[in-house]
């Protein structure tokens, strides 16, 4: 009697695992490269030897360097590599749950202050490319103009719905505001031409938010 064949069920998950090390891998490579040596003086050729990968597969999984310099601006925006959005993590929602406007902005100037501290370094990588590179234009505008825009206009809605803005400001008015201040641009003239640590932002922050949007008890 033939003894039966015993198969093996394929491993799937292994084999994705590990692509998605190898591509957490490349970001974090190229994220310091790009840091060390700036956009335009770090090659896909350095990217890839650091990494430990092929130049091809690089072009396969990114399709040009510019793809790799927005997968790691998603990465220091959000914090890690998971695909939640900005607004969806647990610090925004906190924000977002809060039916205090001080709280609110508590809140919000703590968690923001976190992510310029990763991303202000970031962007002005990417200002300073786009201002050489017309590749980069265009994720310069989508990060600064369209993203940020976007998720300061949803934060002055959740205050608004806590109640009226300091002298009737409208939503448009109270994102301008917060989009103004918690720009990388004012983060980063505090923290390195100023020397302001991180605290003192923070601080700053939350005082000047308070003074502008939320009304006098």
């Amino acid at each position: 009697m033939t003894e039966p064949v015993n198969t093996r069920r394929y491993d799937s998950s292994k084999r994705r695992a590990v692509a998605v090390e190898r591509r957490r891998r490349i970001v974090d490579t190229a994220a310091q490269l790009f840091l060390a040596n700036g956009y335009a003086r770090t090659t896909t050729a350095e990217i890839a030897q650091s990494s430990d990968v092929s130049n091809d597969l690089i072009f396969r999984l990114f399709g040009s360097k510019r793809g790799i310099l927005k997968e790691v601006m998603d990465y220091v925006i959000g914090g890690d590599a998971e695909d939640i959005a900005v607004l969806d993590r647990p610090e925004p929602e906190a924000v977002r749950q809060c039916s205090d406007q001080r709280e609110q902005l508590q809140l919000f100037s703590i968690g923001i202050t976190k992510q310029l501290a990763r991303v202000a370094p970031y962007s002005a990588l990417v200002q300073a490319a786009a201002a050489v590179e017309p590749e980069i234009e265009g994720l310069w505008a989508d990060l600064n103009l369209r993203q940020r825009r976007t998720s300061m206009t949803t934060v002055a809605e959740w205050l608004a719905d806590n109640g009226p803005l300091k002298d009737s400001k409208t939503v448009e008015d109270a994102a301008a505001i917060l989009w103004t201040l918690t720009s990388s641009d004012v983060y980063l003239m505090l923290t390195n031409d100023w020397h302001w640590t991180t605290a003192q932002y923070q601080q700053w922050l939350l005082q000047m938010l308070l003074a502008a949007l939320v009304p006098e008890r």
